[in-house]
C-alpha cells in the first residue's frame, strides 16, 4: 500500500488523479489518460483554492463547471462521477487544516456551484448547436424549395441525406412525404407516417401558441414558425424535437406546401432536466436546496392580493455533538431520516420542505390561512422529531428549534424573511430549544443591531470610536477620593454614546475584549500618571486607577506581561492598579486561573471581588482567593434607600464587612446615591463607596477637580 502524500500538492495531485480516474472513462477524448489527469489538476487546485478560502466564492465552482464543458465532458455520466468525486475526496485531501464540518458544508456548496455552472455552459453550448442546426435547417429548406422546382434526383438526395427529420405536408395537414431521419426518430416506416394528418400530432405539453402559429402558416398568414415540440411515439414514448415549419410557395408565390423540419432533443432534454434537479435539490437528502427554496419563497412572496405565507426555520439542537462523538457518517443518516420525517410532514397543496445546508432545514406554507396552518405545520414537525432514530444500533433523540415567521404576501423580500427566521430560531434556542418562536419586530430589530455592533467592533478601536469615562472612588471615613473606577464607552457613528453592557458581551464573544482591555489598561494607567503629575507627586495623596477585568482576559496568556509592559512604560508603581474581577468569573476557579491573579498580586497589584454578593460563592473560598478589595454589589445599597433600613440587610453588610476585614480586605460599596446610605455604610465600617451621589463617571478632568476641592478643605 503506497505511502500517503506528503505536501499539499502531492495531495492535490492524488486528488486530481482519482478525479481523472473517475471521469476519464466516460469522456470523449483523444488524449491519454495521464494528459486527461493533467488538464484537471488546475481545475482541482481551484476548488482546493475555494475550499480553504476566508470568504466563500460560488464563482470558483461555477468556472470549475463550466471548464468541464470546454473539455467537451459532456456525457451524463461526467457530472456525477465528477460530483460524486468532490464529495468523497476534496475535504479529504484538501482541508487538512480546516474544522471538517464547515469544510463539508463548504464542499458541498461547491458542488452545487459545479453543478450549476455546467448545466449553463451546456445550455450555452446546446443553443450554439441549435443555432448552427437551425442554419442548416434554413439552407437544406432553401434547398428543398429549389430542388421541388428543379429535379426530382437533386431533391431527392438532399431529402434523404438530410441528418434532421424532415417531412412534406400539404395545406390540408395531409403527410405526403417524409425522409429516413424523420422515421427512424418516430421509429414507424414511411407508410405508417404517410397519410397521417398533422393535427393528430397534439401532445399535452404544447405551448399554447403552438397550434395558433400553425393555422397561421397554412393560411399563408406567416412564412415560417419555429419552437420545441413534444410527440408521442407507437410505444408511448416521448419525443423532444426543435421543430421548424415553413411554409412553401409555388412559382407564383402561393401556398402550396407545409415543409417541417425537426431535430431529435430528447436526450439533451432529459440531461438538461437531471442537472437542473442536480443544481436546486441537496445531494445527501433529495430534499429541494436553497436555489430552490428561495425561487418559491419569491414565488410566495410575489403572489397576489389577499395571499400569505408561513415560514418554519428548523435547525437541529445538538447536531455538532452527533457528528463529533459518532462521525460524520452518522450525521449524514440522521440527516437522510430527519428530512424524510419532515416530507412527510409537509404533503398539503402550497407546502414545502428544504435543506438550506449543515443541519438547517425550512418547511413553507402558502395559501389564504397560514396564520392556522403554518402553526399546525410546526406542531407536526416537533411531534415527527419525537421518535429517537436509529444510527449504527444507537436510539439518538433529536430536538429542534423553529423560528416562524408568517405574513401576508408582498410585504417583504426573501432574504428579508429568512433573516427573521433565522433570528427568530435562534432566540428559540437561547430559551433551551426543543420549541418554537413567532417572529417579532421588536426582537429582530434588537438581533439585527447585534449584528450590526459586531461586525463594527473591529474596526472601531482602530478608528478611535471607544473613549473612557471615570467614576471616583471615596473613602467614607473622611470624603477624600482615594482613586476612579474606568468605564469603557463606545461612541458609536449611528447609535450614539453606547454603554459597556451594550457591547462588551459582543467583544467577549468575538475575542476583540483583549485588544480592547488592554487598551483601557493602558489608557487608564496613562491617565493615572497624568493625575499623578498634576497633583505634583504625593501632594494630595495617591489616585488608584480600578480597571475591569472581563473572563476572557483572566484566561489569555498575555496578562500579566501585557501589565507589567503597561507599568513600566508609564512608570506607574503597581500597587497604583486595581484590577477587578466578577465574583461570578472566580466561582469554581482552578490554580490555573487563579495562577495570573496570584502573580499580579505578589507584584503589588490589587484585585478587588466585583459584584459580591449576587454569585453565591463559599465565603470560605475567599482565602483562596489573590484578592485585596471586595466591591459590594449595588443590590445592598438600594435595600437601604429606605429608612429604617431593614435590620436584615443591616446585618448582612455587617458581617460581610466583618469577615472582609479579618482577612485583611477593603470594602468598596457601589451605587450609593443618597447621603442616608454612605452614611449607614459609614457606620456599618466599608472602606470605600462611589455611585452618583459624589459624582457620575465623566471625563478624567472633573476627578482632578474633585481631588483639588478634597485636597483644599
Amino acid at each position: 500500500m503506497s505511502a500517503e502524500p506528503d505536501g499539499p500538492e502531492d495531495r492535490l495531485r492524488r486528488f486530481a488523479t482519482i478525479w481523472s480516474r473517475a471521469v476519464f472513462p466516460v469522456t470523449s477524448t483523444s488524449s491519454t489518460r495521464p494528459e486527461f489527469e493533467a488538464l484537471l489538476l488546475p481545475m482541482a487546485r481551484r476548488l482546493s483554492e475555494a475550499l480553504r478560502a476566508r470568504a466563500f466564492d460560488a464563482e470558483a465552482g461555477r468556472t470549475v463547471g463550466s471548464a468541464l464543458v470546454e473539455a467537451h465532458c459532456t456525457d451524463p455520466e461526467v457530472l456525477s462521477r465528477t460530483l460524486d468525486c468532490v464529495d468523497a475526496y476534496l475535504v479529504l485531501y484538501c482541508g487538512e487544516d480546516g474544522d471538517r464540518e464547515d469544510l463539508r458544508a463548504r464542499s458541498s456548496r461547491i458542488q452545487h456551484a459545479m453543478a450549476a455552472g455546467y448545466a449553463q455552459a451546456l445550455r450555452e453550448r446546446t443553443l450554439a448547436e441549435q443555432e448552427a442546426i437551425a442554419r442548416a435547417a434554413l439552407e437544406a429548406q432553401g434547398v428543398v424549395a429549389q430542388a421541388l422546382h428543379a429535379t426530382e434526383a437533386r431533391f431527392r438526395a438532399v431529402f434523404e441525406g438530410a441528418a434532421i427529420g424532415i417531412g412534406i405536408a400539404d395545406l390540408e395537414g395531409n403527410i405526403l412525404q417524409v425522409n429516413g431521419a424523420l422515421r427512424r426518430m418516430f421509429g414507424l416506416s414511411e407508410q405508417g407516417l404517410r397519410g397521417r394528418r398533422v393535427k393528430e400530432w397534439v401532445h399535452p405539453d404544447d405551448a399554447p401558441q403552438t397550434w395558433r402559429l400553425y393555422e397561421e402558416l397554412v393560411s399563408g398568414e406567416r412564412e415560417h414558425y419555429h419552437l420545441e415540440k413534444a410527440f408521442y411515439r407507437p410505444d408511448g414514448t416521448v419525443l423532444w424535437t426543435n421543430l421548424t415549419v415553413s411554409l412553401l410557395r409555388d412559382p407564383d408565390g402561393e401556398p402550396q406546401y407545409q415543409l417541417a423540419l425537426m431535430e431529435d432533443t430528447t436526450e439533451r432534454r432529459l440531461l438538461n432536466l437531471r442537472l437542473r434537479y442536480e443544481a436546486t435539490h441537496d445531494a445527501l437528502t433529495g430534499l429541494p436546496n436553497r436555489t430552490f427554496f428561495f425561487e418559491r419563497l419569491e414565488k410566495a412572496l410575489g403572489a397576489g392580493e389577499g395571499q400569505r405565507f408561513g415560514l418554519c426555520y428548523l435547525d437541529l439542537d445538538g447536531f455538532k455533538t452527533v457528528n463529533d462523538s459518532l462521525g460524520h457518517a452518522a450525521g449524514d443518516r440522521l440527516l437522510v431520516e430527519v428530512a424524510d420525517r419532515l416530507q412527510a410532514c409537509a404533503t398539503a397543496p402550497g407546502e414545502m420542505v428544504a435543506r438550506l445546508g449543515g443541519d438547517e432545514f425550512v418547511a413553507l406554507t402558502t395559501g389564504r390561512d397560514t396564520q392556522r396552518t403554518v402553526d399546525e405545520l410546526a406542531a407536526r414537525i416537533m411531534n415527527a422529531l419525537l421518535a429517537p432514530i436509529s444510527v449504527d444500533g444507537r436510539d439518538l433523540t433529536v430536538r429542534g428549534s423553529i423560528g416562524i415567521v408568517e405574513g401576508p404576501a408582498g410585504e417583504r423580500s426573501a432574504a428579508e424573511v429568512l433573516r427573521s427566521a433565522d433570528i427568530t430560531m435562534y432566540r428559540a434556542k437561547s430559551a433551551g430549544g426543543n420549541r418554537f418562536e413567532l417572529a417579532d419586530e421588536e426582537a429582530d430589530a434588537r438581533a439585527i443591531t447585534r449584528h450590526g455592533l459586531t461586525t463594527a467592533l473591529p474596526t472601531a478601536l482602530d478608528r478611535g470610536e471607544f473613549f473612557i469615562e471615570y467614576q471616583p472612588l471615596v473613602h467614607l471615613g473622611d470624603g477624600s477620593v482615594r482613586g476612579a473606577e474606568a468605564l469603557v464607552r463606545w461612541l458609536h457613528p449611528q447609535h450614539g454614546v453606547l454603554s459597556p453592557d451594550r457591547f462588551i458581551p459582543l467583544a467577549e464573544h468575538t475575542g476583540l475584549i483583549v485588544p480592547l482591555g488592554r487598551w483601557v489598561l493602558e489608557q487608564s494607567v496613562l491617565q493615572a500618571r497624568e493625575w499623578r503629575d498634576r497633583h505634583g507627586g504625593e501632594a494630595l495623596g495617591p489616585l488608584r486607577i480600578n480597571v475591569n477585568l472581563s473572563p476572557c482576559q483572566l484566561t489569555h496568556p498575555g496578562l500579566v506581561q501585557d501589565t507589567v509592559d503597561i507599568l513600566e512604560r508609564t512608570g506607574m508603581a503597581p500597587d497604583a492598579l486595581c484590577l477587578e474581577v466578577t465574583e461570578s468569573a472566580l466561582i469554581g476557579a482552578d490554580d490555573d486561573l487563579l495562577k495570573p491573579l496570584r502573580r499580579l498580586a505578589e507584584m503589588g497589584v490589587d484585585i478587588a471581588l466585583d459584584d459580591f454578593g449576587t454569585g453565591y460563592s463559599n465565603l470560605a473560598n475567599l482565602r483562596r482567593l489573590p484578592v485585596s478589595v471586595l466591591k459590594l454589589d449595588r443590590s445592598f445599597t438600594q435595600n437601604m434607600q429606605q429608612f429604617p433600613a431593614d435590620p436584615v440587610d443591616l446585618k448582612i453588610v455587617e458581617g460581610i464587612v466583618s469577615l472582609a476585614h479579618s482577612l485583611d480586605l477593603a470594602v468598596t460599596v457601589e451605587g450609593v446615591e443618597t447621603g442616608a446610605q454612605a452614611e449607614q455604610l459609614r457606620i456599618l465600617g466599608c472602606d470605600t463607596a462611589q455611585g452618583w451621589y459624589y459624582a457620575r463617571p465623566g471625563p478624567p478632568d472633573r476627578l482632578h477637580e474633585l481631588a483639588l476641592v478634597d485636597a483644599t478643605g
